[in-house]
């Protein structure tokens, strides 16, 4: 649910798994909301960049 509106799906929906599994939670929507999911937010790429869609 978290990639439906997103570009490049697949990256996206790898990248949310990623994060899902790490986490234990991914936050609702389809973008934002990510106070509702600490961990998800914090996780960066080695770019510092939001490693989480």
């Amino acid at each position: 649910m978290r990639c439906v509106r997103s570009s490049r799906r697949n990256l996206c929906n790898r990248a949310c798994q990623s994060c899902c599994f790490r986490c234990q939670c991914v936050p609702p929507g389809t973008h934002g909301n990510h106070h509702l999911c600490p961990c998800y937010a914090n996780l960066r790429t080695h770019g510092n960049r939001p490693k989480c869609p």
